[in-house]
């Protein structure tokens, strides 16, 4: 068969209302062929199969826009993806996809809301991994996310590849925020999605960008993450699919450390810099599976909403989640935040009125232990 019309085949059973991956494997497994879907989809219930016309739209979309379009048979296809469960039956991608099966690799996950130390933690291991040959695949969330992938595009003199992983179409950079990273990454790494292009955020879509995180690499790290965050998830499908863990470990008075705290004692690899991890790389052993206990801490807020529609606009960290106990510097908040060295200022007199923070010699501020 032409390969063209078998993507689009393909582009048109996964596209389709009730038609996922799970569904489009047991069709392929019973009918053999992607022709012989199609042409006996009337005897699935309820799958509502979207016209020819459709998915060649798609298709057409895709190649005016660069994207490269894998198929879940096709060579470059990632490796270790391919070991799951019902892997997404279609990749798209924007950027050099042949660093995809790269023999080492570590996904890095963590806060959106993340402080300065645990941005330079991230930024750093993922420097020196980098430079140490092995590949960062994150998912380009505000945060620890991007600092992950800041530090390793800026490994090998400022050369250094990463993967990031969207929730939304290849074609669109989520959040807004991002959009220079995006650009960076497609120019140096690869960036990828199971979702059609100009597919929006939703808060459906972000489960299954995980999966695809966990499952591409060789090991998990999380740097920060509070009790019910969903890179505890990560981590957690990550170990069902027999990946190492690490955890960095924290203060136990920042709520940003329960997460990996918690991993660590349920057996997760606690690591402190990337020659940790490295080691840990190099010997693959089985992992006992690590389920993650919900805990009572809630969440630190991540963004304010007007109403409790899908798609909500998300606003800048407050610098309240930049600080840590230890104490931060006042110029690190600026560069971090983006914000004014006045606006920064009347936040920081805020909090310390509120009696939130307290100031330290040398311009830093810190939490106030409670």
């Amino acid at each position: 068969m032409d390969q063209e019309e078998y993507i689009i085949d393909i582009l048109q059973l996964i596209n389709s209302d009730n038609l996922g991956p799970v569904t489009f494997y047991k069709l392929l497994q019973k009918f053999k062929t992607t022709k012989c879907i199609i042409e006996n989809i009337t005897e699935v219930k309820k799958v509502k199969l979207i016209s020819r016309a459709k998915a060649e739209s798609i298709f057409e979309s895709a190649c005016k826009k660069n994207i490269h379009i894998l198929t879940f048979d096709d060579c470059d296809y990632p490796q270790k993806l391919s070991e799951i469960v019902n892997p997404p039956p279609i990749l798209y991608t924007i950027g050099n996809h042949k660093i995809l099966n790269h023999p080492k690799s570590l996904s890095v996950v963590g806060a959106r809301n993340a402080s300065i130390n645990g941005r330079k933690t991230a930024s750093k291991i993922a420097f020196d991994l980098t430079n140490s040959d092995v590949l960062i695949i994150s998912g380009m969330a505000r945060g620890i996310d991007a600092a992950a992938h800041k530090g390793a595009l800026f490994a090998k003199e400022q050369r250094g590849y990463t993967v990031a992983v969207l929730g939304t179409g290849v074609d669109v950079p989520y959040p807004d925020e991002n959009k220079f990273l995006y650009h960076q990454i497609i120019e140096q790494g690869c960036v990828v999605s199971e979702f059609a292009p100009d597919t929006i955020p939703q808060a459906t879509n972000f489960p299954r960008r995980n999966r695809i995180v966990a499952a591409m690499s060789c090991g998990t790290l999380v740097v920060e993450a509070t009790a019910n965050s969903g890179s505890l998830i990560t981590a957690e499908i990550a170990s069902e699919y027999n990946r190492s863990i690490f955890a960095i470990p924290g203060a136990p008075s920042d709520p940003r450390s329960i997460g990996p705290n918690n991993l660590i004692k349920n057996g997760a690899n606690l690591v402190v810099c990337a020659t940790d991890i490295i080691n840990l790389i190099k010997t693959p052993h089985i992992n006992k599976p690590i389920k993650i206990k919900k805990l009572s801490q809630p969440e630190l807020p991540l963004y304010k909403t007007e109403n409790k529609n899908e798609h909500q606009t998300i606003n800048k960290t407050k610098i309240i989640d930049y600080l840590n106990f230890d104490g931060v510097y006042v110029d690190e908040i600026i560069r971090a935040s983006g914000m004014s060295a006045a606006e920064i200022a009347l936040e920081v007199l805020e909090l310390e009125m509120n009696g939130l923070i307290e100031r330290q010699s040398g311009n830093k501020v810190a939490l106030i232990k409670k």
